[in-house]
């Protein structure tokens, strides 16, 4: 992999700031260059972006979201899944901040108004940005009830990582999770320079938007090196691979990565440097 574009982010003056909508996300699309960059001794962050549920009453997708899960209560589920991530990121080795944000499953309208209010306690999708998995919280796109949010991301992002201190890695989007479609528009409005990762295992299934990735003058490049560690790593969320992964087979595809013009150069450039 000497001339892959991709070596540049495991170098041991790399900072890599990697925005994970969920806790899994990181892992599941980029384990293996992170590991290697861990092993050069690159700095690596990853930032959880979406780590809390709320409480009930719930949707009908979030109860079916439970079920698959096998959990009873969201807020035990998640709180899970944050020890679940904390873990792996411990044996990976990269430095871990869960930023708090709800997820999208649960994520309520800050001015739902008294009719709905009251409407919602028997039909709680009324009360939700995102009421239905299928038609909203999948549809490609971020709710334009979801402007606080992506605000409030992006601030977090531009706090833990000022300009002018490495890159960032965040997800192209694929299958067009709001969730990841919001975290990849807080990287564009971040001002930090990015580098795309293709979302696993939905990149399984479906193709990165056109509409995005045609804008950007970028590379694809792809890391296949240390995918059978990546694996076990996997394994480590346990509430999620069996729902992600019913044949109990995790599939040993490359990392795909899409690399802006001359972004590389950001990996390694000192702290305080010009942005």
């Amino acid at each position: 992999m000497a001339d892959d574009p991709l070596t540049a982010l495991t170098d041991s003056r790399a900072t890599l700031l990697v925005l994970s909508p969920h806790p899994d996300d990181a892992v599941l699309s980029c384990g293996a260059l992170l590991a290697a960059a861990v092993e050069n001794r690159a700095t690596v962050t990853v930032m959880t972006v979406f780590t809390e549920a709320a409480p009930p009453p719930y949707t009908l997708s979030a109860r079916q979201y439970l079920r698959q899960t096998g959990a009873v209560d969201a807020d035990e589920l998640y709180a899970e899944r944050r020890a679940e991530d904390a873990a792996v990121l411990e044996r990976l080795g990269v430095t871990r901040f869960h930023a708090g944000f709800v997820d999208g499953l649960f994520r309520r309208r800050t001015d739902p108004g008294r009719w709905r209010r009251q409407a919602a306690r028997m039909l709680p999708e009324l009360a939700l940005v995102y009421p239905t998995y299928r038609w909203h919280l999948s549809c490609g796109r971020v709710s334009p009830r979801d402007a606080e949010t992506v605000y409030r991301v992006t601030d977090t992002v531009r706090d833990l990582a000022p300009r002018g201190r490495g890159l960032l890695l965040a997800p192209l989007g694929i299958g067009g999770h709001a969730d990841h479609v919001l975290v990849r528009t807080v990287a564009a409005l971040s001002g930090l320079p990015a580098v795309y990762y293709s979302d696993f295992p939905y990149s399984l299934r479906a193709a990165a938007d056109p509409a995005f990735t045609g804008g950007l003058d970028a590379t694809e490049a792809s890391w296949d090196s240390g995918l059978d560690a990546k694996a076990e790593l996997v394994r480590g969320y346990r509430t999620q691979v069996d729902a992600l992964f019913p044949a109990g087979n995790i599939p040993r595809v490359p990392e795909v990565y899409l690399l802006p013009a001359g972004v590389t150069d950001a990996a390694a450039r000192p702290s305080g440097g010009p942005p």
